[in-house]
């Protein structure tokens, strides 16, 4: 098998204070990369770094709240100043508003809009800029969800910021590749302060959390896993192996790694001279109108308790 391996790369991973981007900044460290660890909590920053350089990594904090364009500014600077480049970005970090859409406040929808979607547009671009200067390539690692690939009850904000990204990293994959920078996006299942509200899944992170391993329902059927599964993928994107993968969206968790679709047409129906009203209505149902397509995530199937 190849050796993946990210001595001397420099790597910002925003958000990466605990759960996914923690494991993502160690997985990233324990392969030789240097890493700029992100959070808004400075406790929560340094003691994260202090996690990595105990296990034989490099890394150091920069406490700012992306979104703007400043905030993404010293993520690359502080990179640049410590490790003297920047080779890899992860955008990882991300809050939640989550309410129905006649009970979302334009508060609600802005914050989510703003860390997610606003958050990684700034700090792509500023890793695009520095990365473009360099003249030697890069990686943008976008991190998406299944909330962004299928939609999810009550999270308007939160699936809209996620699909965007999605789209982004297409976008990004062909606007960078003259500079040989890849963008993909990543779609992570994980046991996490937020699955582990879902009750199906709650009695099984509980016991994980017990020192119990993970069913194979949960892993392999539902691709489920810790944070530490997703991480895999992180370092494989950033390395030599993975220079021809770029503009994917994939998906990882437990046992599976799996990519995605992009939208595409399914069905096409077509009337000379065009539509009415009353000709769609006559021909939808048995053409284009026949299979339609399932919203929201998939519920797990699980043994009943």
């Amino acid at each position: 098998m190849p050796s993946i391996d990210l001595t001397g790369k420099a790597a910002v991973v925003t958000g990466s204070g605990r759960g996914l981007g923690l494991a993502y900044a160690h997985a990233l460290a324990a392969h030789g990369a240097s890493v700029v660890v992100n959070d808004v909590d400075e406790a929560v920053a340094e003691a994260a770094v202090k996690s990595i350089t105990e296990a034989g990594g490099t890394a150091v904090a920069e406490v700012v709240p992306v979104g703007t364009s400043e905030a993404a500014e010293r993520l690359v600077n502080r990179a640049v100043e410590e490790f003297g480049r920047l080779d890899v970005l992860v955008t990882n970090a991300g809050i939640l508003r989550d309410r129905v859409l006649w009970k979302m406040t334009d508060d609600d929808f802005d914050a989510v809009i703003t860390t997610h979607l606003k958050g990684t547009f700034t700090c792509a671009r500023a890793a695009a800029v520095r990365m473009r200067e360099q003249g030697e390539g890069g990686t943008l690692i976008l991190v998406g969800s299944p909330a962004g690939q299928r939609g999810n009850f009550g999270q308007t904000n939160y699936a809209a910021a996620k699909a965007g990204i999605a789209a982004m990293a297409r976008t990004w994959s062909m606007e960078l590749g003259r500079a040989h920078i890849t963008v993909n996006a990543i779609v992570p299942v994980a046991a996490t302060a937020m699955t582990e509200t879902i009750p199906a899944f709650a009695p099984y992170v509980e016991a994980m959390r017990n020192g119990e391993p993970l069913p194979d329902l949960l892993r392999k059927g539902e691709g489920f896993g810790t944070p530490e599964d997703c991480a895999a993928l992180v370092p494989f994107l950033a390395s030599e192996a993975a220079r021809g993968i770029t503009g994917q969206a994939i998906g990882i968790g437990g046992d599976k790694v799996a990519l995605w679709s992009h939208p595409q047409e399914i069905r096409a129906a077509y009337a000379d001279g065009g539509w009415t009203p009353e000709t769609l209505a006559a021909a939808f149902p048995a053409s284009v109108g026949a299979e339609l397509q399932t919203v929201g995530i998939p519920a797990p199937k699980l043994p009943e308790a």
